[in-house]
């Protein structure tokens, strides 16, 4: 062989090697190319130090995700509905004490026994509004307040409040209806004023159509027959409380820095976010305040995931470790159990590169 080959040769094996894609990049090969995407961030002791992003946030216009690509959070959006509860605690406007029936004017009798923090921690045992919204409500989808006449027309819970755990996408709808009502500003208005602003998530928003836009919007998409398909919303996406907040892991790292020094809670008082709840009978579930609560390899890790129509994220927490997973998604898939086997994933990959 000669060294002209020869040498031919070893450059293409380096060139090939230098190429070889980062072991995290190899989990989220399917989010690659033209199809839906993701933006993935780890971050570790105040600084992001691993950031990518896969995909389109557009598929018919080929726009790609982007680290300032905004995806709808869906559940993701619960910690900063409890957050802005937690605010109007501090300011002496809110007690968690209150039960439904001093918050809410003619609600059903049982409100009586269900206070705030059983709507804060999922053991409130109210139904489901999602059940009584027919798919059909797609052209006028319910919005928060459409919650709580659905809910005014029960007459019955699950569950006595405080019996059992039961996840509430109802409990936080009327969660932002008491942040309207105590602060005296729309449920937007308020988070952009004492939790987005004053930490620069300039371009986060709790999404309400024909009021306020989304920059650099992430649409989600459902697949069908082998083939993605446009689904962004559904008859319930208009719900702000729950789920309706759209944002970007940049952004999204900010929020994570201030949970660690207290810039909009006080630490004392984040930390009860970070807490089990109680049951009547003392026994601990697995929910603080708008946080799952969890152990990985013997450390605690506090976390939520968020599914909605064609979005799947999760925000992933060990801080102990000062470590955080963000996983933002514009696809039906997979399902949002996964998501934490998909942060947990990346975890390993990290700690062994």
């Amino acid at each position: 062989m000669n060294k002209y080959l020869l040498f031919t040769l070893t450059f293409a094996i380096l060139t090939a090697c230098s190429q070889k894609p980062h072991p995290i990049a190899e989990i989220f090969k399917d989010y690659q190319g033209e199809n839906p995407g993701a933006a993935v961030a780890i971050i570790q002791d105040g600084d992001i130090v691993y950031h990518q992003s896969y995909g389109m946030a557009e598929m018919e216009s080929k726009r790609p995700v982007q680290s300032n690509t905004n995806f709808r959070l869906a559940s993701v959006t619960k910690q900063f509905t409890a957050t802005a509860i937690l605010l109007l605690e501090e300011k002496g406007l809110i007690d968690l004490n209150w039960t439904l029936d001093q918050v809410f004017e003619d609600f059903p009798e049982y409100g009586q026994n269900i206070q705030i923090h059983h709507l804060l921690n999922h053991t409130s045992g109210i139904w489901d509004y999602e059940d009584f919204v027919p798919d059909s409500a797609l052209v006028n989808p319910v919005m928060d307040q459409g919650v709580l006449e659905i809910i005014q027309n029960t007459d019955q819970t699950y569950f006595p409040a405080g019996e059992q755990f039961r996840y509430s996408n109802t409990a936080f709808a009327l969660l932002a209806l008491m942040v309207e009502k105590y602060s005296g500003q729309d449920f937007p208005e308020f988070l952009e004023e004492n939790i987005f602003k004053p930490l620069d998530m300039n371009t986060t928003v709790a999404h309400i159509k024909n009021q306020n836009t989304v920059p650099e919007r992430a649409y989600g998409y459902t697949k069908e027959n082998g083939q993605w398909i446009r689904k962004d919303q559904s008859s319930t996406s208009a719900v702000l409380g729950d789920g309706g907040i759209y944002s970007n892991v940049l952004d999204l790292f900010k929020w994570d820095q201030a949970l660690y020094n207290g810039t909009i809670l006080p630490k004392s008082t984040k930390e009860k976010t970070f807490t089990n709840g109680l049951l009547n009978d003392g026994s601990l579930i697995d929910y603080g305040l708008a946080w799952h609560i969890k152990e990985y390899k013997g450390e605690k890790v506090v976390y939520h995931t968020g599914s909605t129509t064609s979005f799947r994220n999760i925000f992933y927490r060990i801080p102990s470790r000062n470590l955080s997973i963000i996983i933002l998604t514009n696809r039906n898939l997979p399902e949002e159990e996964s998501m934490v086997d998909l942060a947990e994933r990346i975890i390993e990959v990290f700690q062994n590169n």
